[in-house]
């Protein structure tokens, strides 16, 4: 895995658990996917993420920290993540390893699936 992929990875790490939604949206590509983890299925754009962050962050506080990375055999990028989810509160709903899986296109994150250990 070249430099650039872990760099891109990590500053859209960064941007989300600060909250800085055009910064992170910058490390995606234009047609992204992205899980709806708390909701269910997928959102698809910057415009629909935006929306679905500034929704998901007015109910839940979520951190979510880049542990390991791997490349896999199909081309797709495993991230390792510990995530913590807390609801606004400060109550803990989740404390755990989740895995990221991306696939990446034009040296950005295209789509963005769950896997729970």
């Amino acid at each position: 895995m070249n430099n650039h992929i872990s760099d891109l990875i990590h500053k859209a790490y960064s941007a989300f658990n600060s909250r800085d939604i055009d910064s992170a949206l910058a490390t995606f590509h234009v047609d992204v996917q992205w899980p709806k983890a708390f909701e269910g299925g997928y959102v698809s754009g910057h415009d629909e993420i935006r929306a679905y962050w500034t929704r998901q962050w007015a109910e839940i506080n979520p951190t979510v920290q880049p542990l390991e990375l791997n490349e896999r055999e199909d081309g797709t990028l495993e991230v390792k993540v510990h995530q913590v989810v807390k609801d606004l509160e400060g109550n803990q709903l989740f404390d755990g390893i989740v895995k990221h899986v991306y696939t990446i296109q034009d040296d950005l994150l295209r789509r963005m699936d769950i896997e729970l250990e």
